[in-house]
């Protein structure tokens, strides 16, 4: 078994999708960082890793018996053991996982540049340990949808970024459930008013759909603009957009 030591993880819990789990340029001052003073490394295939890093699913035993209190946490001087935590690569990628003592892959973080290069150093010589797991969740390609976005649907944003247009898509979901079609027809012809005429003859579905699929791509000062626009006198979704505005990345 590889161990690692003194190691600095920010975890991003419940966090289902990779490009959630910020790189280390992506971290905060205010982000709780902390230091594992111990935790095993494990080399695994890029099936079993990519299980891992984007999915929510059950671990496989096997790995969950190799780690289970091998991993030591240091906090206020205190050397605390933690049941199954470790750091998994597959030679490309590497992840850090607390399971908070279930069986999935609760709380994930990445590591400094620093330590990824050891963890590369490490691993060379090692070939991929094989477990066994339930693979039916991956007989089929993963569904995304509007509250859990594609990664190319996020690629190139920033954290920021990112966290707003999941923000603007929580807000279009919610904008669903009203049917109200003077409403989306409004907000529709805000994001795109050359298309005023054709959007008074469409029925709700069919501007809602119109105004996802547009708002879908890429990321830019008119989402920024709708995403304000849309979430105004709705106390959870603007603290969510004031979090955001405030932090620094």
């Amino acid at each position: 078994m590889l161990y690692l030591h003194d190691i600095w993880v920010n975890w991003f819990e419940g966090e289902e999708n990779g490009y959630n789990v910020c790189h280390f340029h992506e971290w905060r001052k205010d982000d709780s960082v902390e230091l594992l003073d111990q935790v095993p490394l494990l080399r695994v295939d890029s099936i079993m890793f990519n299980y891992i890093e984007n999915d929510l699913m059950e671990l496989p035993s096997q790995l969950l018996s190799d780690v289970h209190k091998k991993a030591y946490v240091r906090k206020n001087h205190e050397r605390i053991q933690v049941d199954y935590c470790f750091v998994v690569t597959d030679g490309v990628g590497i992840i850090a996982v607390d399971t908070i003592g279930y069986n999935l892959p609760i709380r994930k973080s990445r590591l400094i540049p620093r330590q990824e290069q050891l963890v590369y150093d490490m691993i060379k010589d090692h070939d991929p340990i094989s477990y066994t797991f339930d693979k039916k969740g991956m007989d089929k390609s993963k569904e995304y949808h509007i509250l859990s976005p594609s990664p190319w649907e996020m690629a190139g944003l920033t954290r920021r970024e990112r966290q707003l247009k999941q923000l603007l898509f929580m807000a279009l979901d919610q904008l669903q459930t009203t049917q109200n079609v003077a409403e989306i027809r409004y907000w529709y012809t805000e994001w795109n008013p050359l298309k005023y005429k054709e959007i008074q003859q469409m029925n709700f579905q069919q501007v809602w759909e119109a105004l996802y699929e547009e708002t879908r791509h890429g990321w830019s000062q008119k989402h920024v603009q709708l995403c304000e626009n849309l979430i105004k006198g709705q106390p959870f979704f603007e603290k969510l957009w004031e979090i955001e505005h405030e932090s620094r990345v």
